[in-house]
C-alpha cells in the first residue's frame, strides 16, 4: 500500500526529470548555442500550462502557421463552405442559332482546386465538364472571347518571399482563378554524372504563348535540388542546381504565369473537341476589376470540394497554394485583409494576438514569428469546440503513418497518438498539435527551433526526442 503511494507520488518528479533531462541536452548541446527554442505544453481541456520554455518569445513557425489560417477559414466560412466558378456570357446569346455574340467568361472566386492534383485524375479535366454543360444550354459558337477572369483577388505575392521560392510549385503565386495547381512541369533528360540535363518538354503548353526555360541543371546527386527563378509572373524561367543523373523525364515543377489564362485555353480546348466554335486567337485573361464592370448572364456555377476536405490537403501536404487562397478569400481578394480577419477571429476567441505577427497566410517567409504559447492556447481553443475540432484534427499528419509525420516516433507511444503540423524552412523547424499522452491526458503543444546549427535532419530528432518524453505524462 505504502510502496504503490510512492510510486504515484514519485511518478510526475519522474517524469520532469526526464524531460528536463532533453531540455538540459539542448543547453549543452552546441548546435543549439546561439539558437532561439521555445516550447508551450497545454492541457487541451482546460488550457492550463504544464511544462513551457521561452513560450512567450517570438519564433519563425514555418508551416505550422497554417494552423493559425486554417483554424481561422473555417471558424469564419463554416466547414461546408465551397467556393463558386461561374461561368458567365457578355452580350446576346440566340437561343435559336445557338451563337453567343459576347465573351464567355469564367469568373474565378478564389477555388484553389481546379484541376488540382489533389481532386482530378489526369484522364479528368473540369473543362470538359463545363463544354458539356454548355453544350446543353444551346451553345454552338462563340463570337467574341474566351476571358478567365482573376479580378477578385490582388494580383500579387507577398513582399517578404524570397527569390529563391517564389517561381517553384511550393512559391505559387494565388490566384482567383487557379488552375492545376499553378504549376507546371519542366521535363529532364539526364545522362552521365556532372553531363547537363536537357529540356525535354513543358507540361502543360500554352497554346498562344511559350514558356522559355534557361537551363544550367547538371546531373548529380540523388535528390531533385534544381531551383526555379524568375518574376513569378514572366514566361521566362531560370533553373539551376542539380538532378539525378540517368533519368530519361525527371519533373521539375514551377509556377504558372498566368494561371487565369491557361484555364481559359483549356476550356477553348474542350469547347473545340465538342464542336463549339470559338477562335483560337480570342482568349485573354484579366486581373484588374475595372475590367470587369459588363453586364454578365450566369450560364452555369461551379462548386468546390467542401472547405473542409480543402483544409484536409492545405494541412497534410503543407500546400502553401491553398494556405495563401484561403487568406485572401476571407480578405475579400486581399491579403492584408485577410491577415487583419485571421488576427481579429483569434483575438475574439479570447487570444493575445500581439504574441502573432503574420505576413503571410503559410509561413513560408522567415518574417513571420509567433509564440509558442499563442499556438497551443489556439489549438486548445479549437480542441474545446467539438465540431471545428474534428475538422482541424482530422487534417492533421499522424506521427508515425501520415504526411510529413510519416517518420516521426516510428515504434514509440506517440506513434498513432500524436497528430501534429510540421515547419520547416532554411534553419527553422517546428511542430504543434495534440498528443494523447500514456495516462490518457490531452495535450496541446508547440515546440519551435530557430536558427540551429546543425542540419533540418539533426534539428528533428532532437525534437522528436522531446516529443517521445513528452508523451509519458
Amino acid at each position: 500500500m505504502y510502496r504503490r503511494f510512492f510510486l504515484v507520488l514519485l511518478y510526475p518528479f519522474a517524469f520532469h526529470a526526464q524531460l528536463n533531462t532533453v531540455v538540459n541536452d539542448w543547453k549543452s548541446d552546441k548546435d543549439l548555442k546561439s539558437a532561439a527554442v521555445g516550447y508551450c505544453v497545454l492541457d487541451a481541456k482546460t488550457s492550463e500550462v504544464l511544462e513551457e520554455y521561452n513560450s512567450h518569445q517570438f519564433l519563425i513557425p514555418a508551416s505550422t502557421l497554417k494552423v493559425v489560417t486554417t483554424g481561422a477559414a473555417l471558424g469564419i466560412l463554416g466547414a461546408s463552405y465551397r467556393f463558386e466558378t461561374r461561368i458567365c456570357y457578355t452580350g446576346t446569346l440566340d437561343k435559336t442559332s445557338g451563337i453567343l455574340n459576347g465573351d464567355l467568361i469564367i469568373y474565378g472566386h478564389g477555388d484553389p482546386t481546379l484541376q488540382s492534383e489533389n481532386f482530378f485524375k489526369d484522364t479528368s479535366q473540369v473543362t470538359d465538364k463545363w463544354a458539356s454543360i454548355l453544350k446543353s444550354k444551346g451553345i454552338r459558337e462563340i463570337k467574341g472571347k474566351i476571358i478567365g477572369d482573376a479580378s477578385y483577388f490582388e494580383r500579387s505575392i507577398p513582399g517578404n518571399w524570397i527569390w529563391a521560392d517564389i517561381s517553384n510549385y511550393f512559391g505559387v503565386a494565388p490566384c482567383a482563378l487557379s488552375f492545376n495547381d499553378n504549376k507546371f512541369k519542366v521535363v529532364y533528360c539526364s545522362k552521365e554524372p556532372g553531363a547537363k540535363a536537357e529540356v525535354v518538354k513543358t507540361i502543360p503548353s500554352y497554346i498562344n504563348n511559350i514558356i522559355t526555360i534557361n537551363s544550367n541543371v547538371i546531373a548529380k546527386g540523388t535528390e531533385d535540388e534544381a531551383y526555379v527563378y524568375g518574376d513569378p509572373f514572366s514566361y521566362t524561367k531560370e533553373i539551376n542546381g542539380k538532378i539525378p543523373p540517368n533519368k530519361s523525364n525527371f519533373e521539375v515543377e514551377a509556377s504558372l504565369p498566368d494561371p487565369a489564362l491557361l484555364c481559359a485555353e483549356m476550356l477553348y480546348l474542350s469547347l473545340n473537341k465538342i464542336g463549339i466554335k470559338c477562335k483560337p486567337t480570342a482568349i485573354h485573361s484579366q486581373y484588374k476589376k475595372e475590367d470587369s464592370l459588363s453586364v454578365r448572364t450566369t450560364l452555369y456555377s461551379y462548386y468546390s470540394p467542401p472547405l473542409e476536405k480543402i483544409v484536409y490537403f492545405t494541412n497534410l501536404k503543407s500546400n502553401n497554394h491553398y494556405c495563401e487562397t484561403l487568406l485572401r478569400v476571407i480578405g475579400k481578394g486581399s491579403m492584408h485583409q485577410g491577415i487583419e480577419a485571421v488576427k481579429n477571429f483569434w483575438q475574439k476567441k479570447g487570444l493575445d494576438v500581439n504574441e502573432l505577427f503574420m505576413v503571410d497566410g503559410s509561413g513560408l517567409s522567415r518574417a513571420n514569428t509567433v509564440t509558442p504559447f499563442f499556438q497551443a492556447s489556439l489549438l486548445s481553443t479549437i480542441y474545446q469546440d467539438s465540431v471545428y475540432y474534428k475538422a482541424i484534427n482530422n487534417s492533421l499528419p499522424i506521427a508515425g503513418k501520415s504526411g510529413s509525420m510519416n517518420n516521426i516516433g516510428k515504434g514509440k507511444f506517440i506513434e498513432n497518438n500524436m497528430r501534429a503540423k510540421t515547419g520547416y524552412i532554411n534553419r527553422a523547424r517546428g511542430y504543434c498539435g495534440y498528443l494523447k499522452t500514456r495516462s490518457g491526458k490531452d495535450l496541446s503543444f508547440s515546440i519551435l527551433f530557430n536558427n540551429y546549427n546543425c542540419t533540418a535532419k539533426e534539428a528533428k530528432i532532437k525534437i522528436e526526442k522531446f516529443l517521445i518524453e513528452l508523451a509519458e505524462l
